[in-house]
C-alpha cells in the first residue's frame, strides 16, 4: 500500500493559505484539520458547501483524515441535492452560513474557537482511497458520477504544477481563485494545488472586477490568479489598475486569442489556458498568445478510437473517451477544435459553436456572445443557428457584416438577439438549457 502526504510543506511555519488578511500556518492548518475531524458527523460522505475557500479546505481535509468521500455535483439545484441523497443517503451537507437551504442534514462549520498549534504529524493518505466523487451531466437528466482517487489526483495536480512552474521548488506564491472550489477546475488548481505543491491559497472567491482587484492586492507576492474568460474580460472592461501577478490560469471555456493578448498586455504577465474534464481532470497546457497546440503532460497519450480520442495513461487510471474534436499533431501535442456535441454540419459546410462564438466575441463593442443550435429543423426544414449577444454599441446589421468577413453564410444567426447579460454560471459556462431557456424568453415563446 503506498501512502502519500497530505501537503508539499515541509515546514510547520510556511503559510499554507490566507485567510481574512491572517496568514495561516501548516501547524494552525492541520490543527483545525484534526479539530474539525473530531466533530464530523458518522455519515460517509460529506457535501461540502463552505463558501470560504478555506474552510472547503479543511472540511475536505477532516474529510480525507477520517475515511470520507466528498461530493461534488455540478450544481445544487434542488433536483440535484435530491439525487445526491439518492445516489448517497448517508450524505450531510457541511457549510459555513447562517441559513443554508441545502435539503440534507447539515453540519455548520464550527465558529473559530482556539486551538492549540502543535508540532504537526502530515498525514499520509492511501493512495487507494477514494477522495471525492464528481458528476457530469447524463443524457438521461440523471448524473454520471466518477471517482477520484488520492494517488491519481495528486499525480494530476503536481504534473499541472511541474508544467506553470508552481512545483515545491518554486518560490510560494499566493493563489487567487475566481472559481469556487467544488468545481473540479478550482478544486484542482486552488485548493489540491496549494496543499500538495507547498503553496497558499487565498480563502477569497472575488467575482466582481473591484473585488478581484482587491483580493490581489492583499495577498503577498508573488500572485497567481486562477480564472475563467468570462471574469477575464468583466475585470479588463472594468479599467481597474491592476495588481501585479506572477501568471494567469484560464479555463471552463475558450479563450479567444484577442482576450489572450489583452490580459497579458494588462497585466503583463503570462497567460496559460489549462485543458482537462471531469472525467480526467487536467491533461494538457498551452500559452495561447504563442502557439494553438496543446501540451500533454507527461506519461498521458491520445488514441484514435473509431471517429474520437481516447485519453490514458499518467494519472489517467482507465481509458476515457473525450467530448472533443481533437487532432493530434505531433509528440504530446494536439490541436483542440470543439466539443463534439457542438459540431455543426449545414448544407455540407462544417463549423463548431466554439469557433462560431471566437468570432462572434472578437468583434470589437461585443462584450459577451454565444451561437446556440436548435433541437430541430426550422419550418421550411433547414437547420438554423440563433445567437445571444451583449453589444451595446452596435447595431445587427454591424454584427452580421463583421460576421460574414470570417464565416460561412449558412452559419449565420438567425435570429440574432441582443441581451442584457447571457445567463452564466459562477465558473463562467453556459448551460445550453439556459441558453435555450434566454432565447425562448426573448422571442416570446412558451418552453
Amino acid at each position: 500500500m503506498t501512502r502519500l502526504p497530505l501537503m508539499g510543506h515541509t515546514r510547520p511555519d510556511q503559510i499554507v493559505a490566507w485567510h481574512k488578511g491572517q496568514a495561516i500556518t501548516v501547524a494552525r492548518f492541520l490543527a483545525d484539520v484534526n479539530a474539525l475531524a473530531d466533530q464530523l458527523p458518522p455519515r460517509h460522505y460529506i457535501l461540502n458547501m463552505c463558501g470560504d475557500r478555506y474552510r472547503f479546505t479543511v472540511g475536505l481535509a477532516a474529510a480525507l483524515v477520517k475515511g470520507k468521500v466528498s461530493l461534488l455535483p455540478s450544481a445544487h439545484t434542488p433536483e440535484m441535492i435530491r439525487q445526491m441523497r439518492a445516489f448517497a443517503p448517508d450524505v450531510f451537507c457541511l457549510h459555513d452560513t447562517l441559513n443554508c437551504s441545502i435539503a440534507l442534514p447539515q453540519f455548520r462549520y464550527p465558529e473559530v474557537t482556539e486551538v492549540a498549534d502543535v508540532d504537526p504529524v502530515i498525514p499520509l493518505i492511501d493512495s487507494e482511497q477514494l477522495v471525492a466523487v464528481v458528476f457530469t451531466s447524463g443524457s438521461t437528466g440523471t448524473p454520471v458520477p466518477h471517482q477520484k482517487y488520492w494517488g491519481p489526483l495528486v499525480r494530476s495536480v503536481l504534473a499541472q504544477a511541474e508544467r506553470i512552474g508552481l512545483s515545491a521548488t518554486a518560490p510560494a506564491h499566493a493563489i487567487v481563485g475566481t472559481v469556487p472550489p467544488q468545481h473540479m477546475y478550482g478544486f484542482e488548481s486552488t485548493v489540491l494545488i496549494a496543499l500538495l505543491s507547498g503553496h497558499a491559497l487565498c480563502s477569497a472567491q472575488p467575482f466582481y472586477p473591484a473585488d478581484i482587484v482587491a483580493t490581489l492586492a492583499e495577498m503577498p507576492a508573488p500572485r497567481v490568479l486562477v480564472s475563467t474568460p468570462v471574469h477575464l474580460r468583466m475585470l479588463l472592461d472594468a479599467e481597474l489598475k491592476l495588481p501585479e501577478v506572477a501568471q494567469i490560469l484560464s479555463a471552463t471555456a475558450p479563450l479567444s486569442l484577442t482576450l489572450a493578448h489583452e490580459v497579458e498586455a494588462r497585466f503583463d504577465a503570462p497567460l496559460q489556458e489549462i485543458y482537462g474534464c471531469t472525467e480526467t481532470g487536467t491533461l494538457a497546457t498551452r500559452r495561447p498568445t504563442q502557439t494553438n497546440e496543446w501540451r500533454l503532460f507527461a506519461g498521458i497519450k491520445l488514441s484514435q478510437q473509431g471517429e474520437g480520442v481516447t485519453a490514458s495513461g499518467g494519472h489517467v487510471i482507465q481509458p476515457i473517451v473525450l467530448n472533443d474534436v481533437i487532432e493530434p499533431t505531433h509528440d504530446d501535442f494536439f490541436l483542440l477544435h470543439g466539443r463534439t456535441a457542438e459540431m455543426i454540419n449545414i448544407a455540407g459546410k462544417r463549423s463548431s459553436l466554439s469557433s462560431l462564438n471566437h468570432v462572434l466575441n472578437a468583434i470589437a463593442g461585443v462584450v459577451d456572445g454565444a451561437f446556440y443550435m436548435p433541437d430541430g429543423l426550422s419550418d421550411d426544414h433547414v437547420m438554423r443557428l440563433a445567437a445571444c449577444v451583449v453589444a451595446p454599441t452596435l447595431t445587427a446589421p454591424q454584427i452580421l457584416t463583421a460576421l460574414r468577413a470570417h464565416i460561412d453564410p449558412v452559419f449565420l444567426p438567425r435570429p440574432l438577439l441582443f441581451v442584457a447579460a447571457l445567463p452564466r454560471n459562477s465558473t463562467g459556462k453556459l448551460p445550453r438549457e439556459a441558453l435555450k431557456n434566454l432565447i425562448q424568453a426573448q422571442l416570446g415563446e412558451h418552453p
